[in-house]
């Protein structure tokens, strides 16, 4: 039986057109699902729109345009950048489409009947940009005027007559799970915030529903009703592979089967949505939790969160056109510690692109091929285990990097993941200098170390290729093309074979990753990020 992996980014709130910061979440989805299919998962990979609600009725309409016409557009913008960062997502779910309001429909009639969902009314402090009711307690205040304790905006007393959803029916359900459960939520430190936050002193029902606005699924029972945001929003998760649907084949394959790993990765901001009320919804419908929500941190610009709200936002589109899709994906990955918050500035990605890219990497590949063609008229030397001193080293380094590379990126550790493939192509350039091949080829005695350090160096580039192609989809191809790898030599399991590049014949290409002048560069990127430009869809 193949082993199955479902993972989502959040669906994106489509009020303005997406930034690097959008780019950055579903680029790590896509690397995590690049690489377990890599490793031979049967994977499915979804993102999507959260196209409902006030915010959007409100923009649509200062812009003189219909809410759908509105979403249409931002939605173009989105899968234009997904295709510029080359995103493999096997669907791109958008909750004004049919197949998945239908299914919104049925989900809220089946806990209605079932008593999950009540009529009542409800009054509060509203904030519009996050969508939620908070009570007084909740709000902050300050000279009279109340702030939404999320995003910090004005608020408003509202009032109106509510669908709720009893949270209080699944409270000790919850916190069991949570309890038995604690890898679900992800950094831990997000778990601690949960519980201590909203579960702490008792959670209140959930309001599911309005009568304020109309853009948004409406109530079969109660048409002036449209469901509210969250029991919409969080239902993609099964609607796009099918649930209540005449082909629910992909769900019954994926959801349903409980050894499919089930990971949503989302941003900080919605984790009490993801963590308190999703998993209510699903006991709910008698379906299985996921198995992870991972909270992964921030693209932060030098004054705070990237936003076009803020007019700090960068666009993707130059980063990709100047220094290529694969430099963009790595700075991603690499820069930033997943899970935690990361600040984008000029000077590291420079530094990032030279220092890893073309110092390192790009110079190891370069060095390895042409000394392979000077001294083996391009052929690489049969793989020998331990010849020189330092070659058992670098072998037990090989093996230990394969170990950690999938442990980590299967406990989405994935930053380090990369990291500790770079730390062994550091030690292999190191390793250049400890064994000085230069020298050895003037040696008629030191043949065979020659031939070991040639084999064991192209070995490294076989694997680092290999382990770096998730973020890399375009330059591991152009290693191994230098390695002389045919087309159906590229399998995953093929870096287990300490022989697989005996006797191939390198091609010696162009530079991986040419050294980038720095303050150059520097500026160019200020530049950009002074005059950002939106891409028009393709």
């Amino acid at each position: 039986m193949s082993k199955k992996f479902y993972i989502t980014t959040p669906i994106y709130y489509p009020s303005a057109s997406p930034h690097l910061g959008h780019a950055y979440c579903t680029t790590m989805c896509d690397v995590i699902a690049r690489g377990k299919r890599m490793r031979g998962y049967d994977v499915f990979f979804a993102t999507g729109l959260d196209e409902h609600g006030q915010k959007i009725e409100k923009n649509a309409e200062a812009k003189g345009v219909t809410p759908q016409a509105f979403v249409d557009e931002v939605a173009t913008k989105f899968l234009s950048l997904w295709s510029a960062m080359e995103i493999s997502n096997d669907d791109f779910i958008r909750t004004t489409q049919e197949r998945h309001t239908q299914a919104v429909q049925k989900i809220f009639s089946r806990m209605l009947k079932q008593d999950d969902i009540y009529l009542s009314s409800y009054s509060g402090w509203y904030c519009v940009h996050e969508e939620t009711f908070w009570t007084e307690t909740q709000v902050e205040e300050e000279e009279g005027v109340h702030y939404c304790p999320e995003c910090h905006r004005p608020v408003e007393m509202a009032s109106e007559e509510a669908y709720f959803y009893r949270c209080t029916k699944y409270e000790s359900f919850l916190n069991d799970f949570l309890a038995n459960h604690p890898s679900f939520i992800t950094p831990e430190s997000r778990k601690n915030e949960m519980v201590n936050t909203f579960l702490k002193n008792g959670i209140q029902d959930l309001c599911v529903s309005r009568t304020s606005f109309s853009w948004g699924v409406p109530v079969l029972e109660n048409p002036k009703h449209v469901v509210y945001v969250w029991l919409d929003a969080l239902t993609n998760y099964i609607t796009t592979l099918g649930y209540l649907q005449d082909d629910d084949s992909k769900f019954q394959y994926f959801w349903n089967d409980p050894d499919t790993e089930i990971v949503h990765v989302i941003g900080a901001d919605i984790t009490r949505f993801h963590t308190i009320y999703w998993p209510m919804f699903l006991k709910s419908l008698d379906l299985r939790e996921p198995n992870r929500v991972f909270v992964h941190g921030l693209l932060m610009m030098k004054d705070g969160k990237m936003s076009k709200s803020k007019g700090n936002a960068i666009s993707a589109y130059p980063l990709i056109e100047r220094y290529g899709v694969d430099a963009v994906r790595y700075y991603l990955v690499s820069e930033i510690p997943f899970g935690e918050n990361g600040t984008f500035t000029p000077e590291q990605f420079v530094m990032r692109l030279n220092q890893d890219l073309a110092n390192n990497l790009g110079n190891l590949l370069n060095r390895t091929v042409s000394m392979i063609g000077k001294y083996y008229q391009g052929q690489i030397p049969a793989f020998e285990a331990n010849v020189t001193p330092t070659d058992k080293e670098l072998e037990d380094l090989i093996d230990l990097t394969i170990t950690r590379y999938e442990t980590l990126s299967d406990d989405l550790k994935i930053t380090e993941a990369y990291e500790a493939v770079m730390n062994l192509v550091s030690r292999a350039n190191k390793y250049i200098e400890e064994n000085a091949p230069w020298a050895l080829a003037k040696d008629p005695t030191k043949a065979k170390d020659l031939a070991s350090v040639m084999a064991h160096l192209a070995r490294v580039l076989h694997v680092a290729g290999m382990l770096m192609k998730p973020i890399l989809i375009h330059k591991s191809d152009a290693i191994f093309d230098q390695l002389g790898l045919g087309q159906d030599e590229r399998g995953y399991e093929t870096i287990r074979n300490q022989g697989a590049l005996n006797g191939k014949i390198v091609n010696k290409g162009e530079q991986l990753f040419p050294r980038l002048d720095a303050e150059k560069e520097v500026e160019a990127i200020k530049e950009m990020m002074a005059a950002p430009k939106e891409k028009a869809a393709a």
